[in-house]
């Protein structure tokens, strides 16, 4: 069945923040964002199970991650500048408050990566829950891998602020 969709995605849905918020520009406290996230976040548990909304914010985050790529790292594409890529990213998610990303490991040959992710927008500062949180940065960072090297990329979360760590940190691994 064909469905006629009301909300499909696209980057032209950010809109023009300059027309639209003269006044206050593109900026809003943490607070804001998270209890809009971790209220999607609820109501998709209560209404689809734990499995179905963590697999919901995995997808979520990586359309958005694409579109991030496509229209913030859209000059960077040549796999044999993994530093530039690296660099630029970097720049890119601490100037925009993300967080800051560091690579703790590198094999471009095996297409294996430990990435951190210090202060995130999602759970800095959150209550230890025993259990990680970030499944829309593990999309995000999975678009991210998959965009810049074309190939496919596991993303996981192994480190979480909610586990007790004061970093995020994510093993990505090319499907061979």
């Amino acid at each position: 069945m064909d469905l006629e969709r009301k909300y499909k995605f696209s980057w032209d849905l950010l809109g023009d923040i300059q027309l639209g918020r003269p006044n206050l520009g593109n900026n809003t406290r943490l607070e804001i964002y998270r209890l809009m996230q971790f209220a999607f976040r609820d109501v998709i548990e209560q209404q689809c199970g734990t499995h179905l909304a963590d697999e919901i914010f995995f997808k979520a985050g990586k359309l958005a991650g694409e579109a991030f790529y496509n229209h913030m790292l859209y000059g960077v594409h040549d796999f044999d500048d993994f530093g530039e890529f690296v660099k630029c990213l970097q720049q890119v998610l601490k100037d925009m408050g993300v967080g800051i990303m560091r690579i703790e490991k590198a094999d471009l040959e095996a297409g294996s990566f430990i990435i951190t992710v210090s202060e995130d927008l999602d759970c800095s500062g959150l209550p230890e829950l025993d259990y990680e949180v970030c499944k829309y940065d593990e999309g995000f960072i999975t678009a991210l891998m998959e965009k810049f090297t074309g190939k496919q990329f596991v993303v996981r979360e192994v480190d979480c602020w909610c586990t007790g760590n004061r970093t995020c940190r994510f093993t990505a691994d090319a499907v061979n």
